[in-house]
């Protein structure tokens, strides 16, 4: 019913930059709050960063505030994560995630995820 579709990772050295991308497709009329998670390998999920679909307020993981940008378009039901100044650390798996309960979404509860896009960031 709902479909996350994530794009932009790569592989970038330490201190570059990439800008991820989620195309959404969710209905109009039914508002959901986007969001990504990340899980590096062998490690549990860990939460990036969020944003309301309908709204501006934003929330980070402290391991990126300063660093990373989460925005959204919802003309174009997309969401983008840009991320500067990347670490080793933030090699990981990047999922898309999409849910109706702001709160619940940041402590790891949503209601659609993406496949992920690989993000490797070597020294």
């Amino acid at each position: 019913q709902v479909q996350l579709v994530e794009s932009g990772g790569g592989l970038v050295q330490a201190g570059g930059s990439l800008r991820l991308s989620c195309a959404a497709s969710i209905r109009t009329l039914t508002n959901y709050h986007m969001g990504w998670f990340r899980q590096a390998p062998g490690k549990e999920r860990e939460f990036v960063a969020a944003i309301h679909w309908i709204g501006s307020s934003t929330y980070y993981a402290d391991s990126v505030k300063g660093r990373f940008t989460i925005s959204r378009d919802n003309a174009k039901n997309t969401v983008y994560l840009q991320m500067n100044t990347l670490k080793p650390e933030d090699t990981a798996v990047y999922y898309c995630i999409a849910g109706r309960n702001w709160a619940a979404m940041k402590g790891g509860s949503y209601d659609y995820w993406g496949q992920g896009t690989q993000v490797t960031i070597s020294s």
